[in-house]
């Protein structure tokens, strides 16, 4: 391609609404346009790195015996109100799209696939002797983010590879998921990524295990926790870990202390000159369900750690059923005009116990009666511990569970992992943290949505089963904005040779040099024609503005047709090194053609 006859405009200054370093990169470099909020128009350069990273994801997929297929992006509602997730997509999270058509039926555009390929499923699949099977698309999804942000890291219209697979038993879907786990090991490693792979938390398409595959990047907004013996490697919201040990308790006698001023942890411990890891914190939460029943939470966790509110909500979703409720529309640390909502009278926050009694909650049918109690593992041990005396101002010390206050009986973990805390399979090993941007994700959804929907199939028995899934994804879109975060410089991107839109530039300092011009245009044909993907620079610039243009776009090899050629040579810069050598022109294309093979194979 002639760059004089491309869509090619660069800018030379940052955008103003780019916040990360990709997101402004693929601007000023023309890869990306902003339609709207969270959407953006992929440009002729960028569309070739999706394509080729499209490429990459279908072979693996392909390698797995997976078939490709397009499933609507338009769904009745119908079929998320059968499995549960219409109001969780709708209301609670909020990231589907929901509309009505002329005919007053509700409908939701895609922001994933289970419910329409469970169906197809539920229609076609009928003996143990179809499966197993897993069908994948690549396609565009949406989602109505609340915050779009960083360009194509989430937006609200995006291109994914989705895959779903129908087993017969467990032992079938663990089969298939590691075949899924090694096949996005190998679209990331040869998409030219350093990545992680962490356990995961499941969040809204549930499911009994998952992981995420997270390309390493400062701006990722995921953090994740690892040890370097590669033994272990979570998402912090999934991460468990040993805490450091609880220091003993100076107090040795139970009494009510005046403990003024003293509403947080910091203050309370230097008031009492003790240890937070002494205190144990009670923490009070306000969620709602999808039938609108407000349940209060108080959370005892000790002093020095915090609540995982994604681990406290996992806790929460299990008790739904309890309160006639299928899934939580909203969790959070009530205000001040929240508790006027439910209380009888003023909560002394800041010194609330363990038992804090539940006549503090209002009479309403629209509310629980009693507050949920959740005790985390990191209190339960305790001795002589400090904690709320109930009555603003004071506090309780050389307190003990089952004499002063009752033996928990929900005990989870709701604590958040931290970098330092001492590793579950080797106290030895400590969880260390990087940054993270996930672009990959696969579940073991088990039987959630066959058994809801009906997917069934008769086993060898002639006994009907539910079918047994699982779930696969891949933001396309994403990979492609996370090459660059993790790979850029002053100058511009730097693209893995495998993804780069072009593997060649070919520069013409002086287009008025007549042999400049032919020995470029040589050059660009013969390249084209060796199957080396090049573009020409031939417009009507100064030589700094070419040069400057390439860097920025990262194509990884520049030639450049300046004085060398007197020589019979001309001068081929590698973009990711700033190695720069004189090669003879009759020899560039194969040399090209041997540093691009290393490149793409040596990720192969």
């Amino acid at each position: 391609m002639r760059l004089s006859q491309m869509l090619f405009v660069t800018l030379r200054d940052d955008p103003a609404d780019a916040e990360i370093p990709s997101h402004k990169l693929l601007l000023r470099a023309g890869y990306i346009r902003r339609i709207g909020s969270g959407i953006y128009a992929y440009l002729p350069l960028m569309w070739r790195v999706l394509q080729k990273v499209s490429q990459i994801v279908r072979e693996e997929m392909n390698a797995t015996g997976a078939q490709e297929c397009l499933l609507p992006q338009l769904q009745p509602a119908d079929l998320w109100k059968e499995s549960g997730r219409w109001d969780t997509y709708t209301k609670a999270e909020g990231i589907m799209f929901s509309l009505i058509d002329r005919r007053e039926q509700q409908l939701g555009l895609g922001p994933t696939h289970e419910e329409v390929i469970t169906a197809i499923a539920r229609d076609m699949i009928r003996s143990y002797r179809q499966l197993p099977q897993t069908l994948y698309q690549i396609q565009t999804k949406f989602r109505d983010e609340i915050r779009p942000r960083f360009g194509l890291m989430r937006g609200r219209e995006f291109i994914m590879k989705d895959a779903y697979s129908f087993n017969a038993d467990e032992a079938s879907l663990k089969k298939t998921y590691q075949d899924m786990y090694q096949a996005y090991s190998n679209i990331l490693r040869r998409s030219g990524l350093a990545f992680r792979a962490v356990d995961a938390d499941s969040g809204a398409i549930g499911g009994s295990g998952s992981t995420e595959f997270m390309v390493l990047a400062e701006a990722g907004e995921d953090e994740v926790l690892y040890t370097e013996d590669g033994k272990y490697a979570a998402n912090v919201e999934k991460a468990v870990s040993l805490p450091v040990n609880a220091e003993p308790s100076r107090f040795t006698t139970y009494e009510k202390r005046d403990t003024p001023k003293s509403e947080t942890i910091e203050k309370v411990c230097q008031f009492l000159n003790c240890s937070p890891t002494q205190v144990v914190k009670n923490v009070l939460y306000q969620t709602v369900y999808d039938n609108g029943m407000t349940v209060l939470v108080l959370v005892s966790i000790r002093g020095d750690q915090e609540v995982n509110e994604v681990k406290l909500q996992n806790e929460l979703t299990k008790l739904a059923s309890n309160y006639g409720a299928k899934t939580i529309i909203s969790l959070n640390v009530p205000n001040a005009e929240a508790q006027q909502t439910w209380t009888t009278k003023s909560l002394p926050l800041g010194y609330i116990a363990p038992d804090i009694a539940d006549e503090y909650i209002t009479n309403s049918k629209q509310i629980n009666p009693q507050f949920v109690r959740l005790v985390d593992q990191t209190v339960v041990d305790l001795k002589n511990f400090v904690t709320g005396a109930n009555e603003t101002g004071y506090h309780v010390v050389g307190a003990n569970w089952s004499e002063q206050f009752q033996v928990p009986d929900n005990v989870v973990d709701i604590r958040k992992a931290r970098p330092g805390d001492r590793a579950i399979h080797n106290p030895e090993q400590t969880l260390q943290t990087a940054r993270g941007i996930e672009v990959g994700h696969i579940f073991q959804l088990g039987t959630k949505y066959s058994q809801v929907l009906g997917a069934t199939y008769t086993n060898e028995q002639g006994e009907e089963e539910p079918l047994v899934m699982g779930c696969y994804g891949v933001g396309v879109s994403r990979l492609a904005q996370s090459a660059v975060e993790q790979s850029y410089d002053k100058d511009g991107i730097i693209w893995p040779v495998v993804i780069a839109p072009y593997h060649a530039i070919v520069t013409i300092p002086n287009i008025n040099d007549a042999q400049q011009v032919e020995i470029a245009q040589k050059l660009y044909t013969e390249l084209n024609q060796a199957g080396i993907e090049t573009l020409l620079d031939d417009r009507d610039e100064r030589a700094g503005v070419k040069f400057k243009d390439a860097d920025l776009i990262g194509i990884p090899y520049r030639i450049v047709t300046g004085r060398a050629i007197a020589n019979g040579k001309v001068e081929v810069v590698e973009r990711a090194t700033r190695k720069s050598q004189e090669i003879a022109i009759d020899e560039v294309t194969t040399t090209l053609k041997q540093s691009i093979t290393a490149a793409i194979e040596g990720k192969n």
